[in-house]
């Protein structure tokens, strides 16, 4: 029979791989295998945190550009 493989240790949520996850998600493009990582390794709240906040700064580099552009 096959020994258990030990797990990965489970890290702590990283904000920077928060931020690329959203980044990722924003362009509707992501890997199978690190859309899993990121679900194991990152919090709901950093996702909804860093998601509003990309959001906002999309909404005003959107609003600057057509102030540029008017």
């Amino acid at each position: 029979m096959n020994a258990p493989q030990p797990r990965e240790p489970r890290r702590p949520p990283s904000v920077w791989r928060t931020v690329r996850a959203v980044a990722w998600s924003l362009f509707g493009v992501r890997r199978g295998s690190e859309y899993q990582q990121d679900g194991e390794r990152i919090t709901p709240l950093h996702v909804i945190a860093v998601g509003l906040a990309a959001i906002f700064v999309l909404v005003l580099g959107l609003i600057a550009l057509v102030k540029l552009v008017v």
